[in-house]
């Protein structure tokens, strides 16, 4: 009779203090919500200075600033395709005082071509906040070549099989996939150079060394309104504001399905309490809506989108699942 009585008082105890643990851990969560932020906040980034994810987040990290009432500062750690910089966040404290802005690259691509050597797991490692940006891709070619549509470059493609090459800013790039997927789906014969960059890709298919290739919109653009690329379609299901002339690849190309949307989104170290998500989630939004950041995303190509949590949660499982296919049915190697 004594051992059943101290077996409940410990089954009682036991529950007791689970009770008191989470009460406490609730109550750290709503203090620190309450007090967050005190200390500058830090948003990482995969990329050098100057190019579209780190234009995108300092206008954000500007508009957060006001918001939060704290400095929001930016660091660069470029290389291995924003996998240093994942991997860094990813080991950061989970306090909301790191964070990452995450592309499709790091949480589409990267997974599916570096495997073991990633560094980051891309849903066990992160919490994520919102949604921050899409931005489009357009396919352009050589203004030389007597192509003025996606279905003159497809026709044009399978009349000279090999004679085409497609220029992209690196292996296992966007723009790489971008080309592979499109070929796959019109099934053309074409070649893939890859180039140290996307400028650079760019110069070839102006130089003529190279016929067409899937810029960024904020790079593609100058040399579109100059003449030196002509722009034949949007890698996006839907028209860009940007130019709303110009057509999608799957309603011009009649590619059902073709939808590359290259996006970056706002993720904190993996433990971050729920009280501080919510909170970046809200300022997030109220950044996005500030007349002069959506001035500023529309002169780099890019349009503002923000979401729960949870549908950027699905919307990376969902991304994770599409590249990893297309990388396992194109022929694509990291160097």
């Amino acid at each position: 009779m004594t051992t059943v009585v101290s077996t409940r008082l410990l089954a009682r105890l036991k529950f007791a203090l689970a009770s008191v643990f989470f009460v406490a851990l609730q109550a750290n969560s709503q203090a620190q919500a309450q007090t967050y932020p005190t200390q500058p906040i830090r948003i990482v980034i995969g990329y050098a200075a100057g190019g579209t994810t780190d234009i995108v987040a300092r206008s954000v990290a500007e508009q957060l600033s006001k918001i939060l009432g704290q400095s929001v500062i930016i660091e660069n750690k470029a290389g291995a395709a924003g996998n240093i910089a994942a991997a860094y966040v990813a080991q950061a404290k989970p306090d909301g005082y790191v964070l990452f802005m995450a592309t499709l690259a790091s949480h589409g691509i990267n997974p599916a071509l570096y495997k073991t050597a990633l560094g980051y797991d891309p849903v066990k490692s992160f919490e994520p906040i919102s949604m921050v940006a899409a931005i489009p891709m357009l396919l352009v070619v050589n203004p030389k070549l007597p192509i003025k549509s996606v279905p003159e470059l497809v026709a044009y493609a399978k009349k000279n099989p090999g004679q085409l090459n497609y220029a992209s800013s690196g292996n296992g790039s966007p723009v790489h996939l971008a080309g592979a997927i499109f070929a796959d789906a019109a099934k053309i014969d074409v070649a893939h150079i890859p180039y140290r960059g996307g400028a650079i890709a760019n110069t070839s298919v102006m130089s003529g060394d190279t016929q067409y290739t899937f810029a960024s919109m904020p790079a593609a653009m100058p040399q579109v309104q100059a003449g030196k690329l002509r722009a034949l379609a949007v890698t996006t299901k839907a028209r860009s504001p940007q130019l709303p002339d110009i057509p999608s690849v799957e309603e011009a190309g009649n590619l059902p399905g073709y939808d590359i949307n290259s996006w970056d989104a706002l993720l904190a170290p993996k433990g971050t309490p729920p009280a501080v998500i919510a909170q970046l989630n809200a300022a997030v939004i109220q950044a996005l809506q500030a007349p002069a950041l959506a001035k500023r995303f529309e002169g780099e190509g890019a349009i503002p989108d923000t979401s729960t949590p949870q549908e950027l949660a699905a919307y990376i499982d969902a991304e994770l699942l599409k590249w990893a296919a297309v990388v396992a049915r194109t022929p694509i190697k990291v160097d």
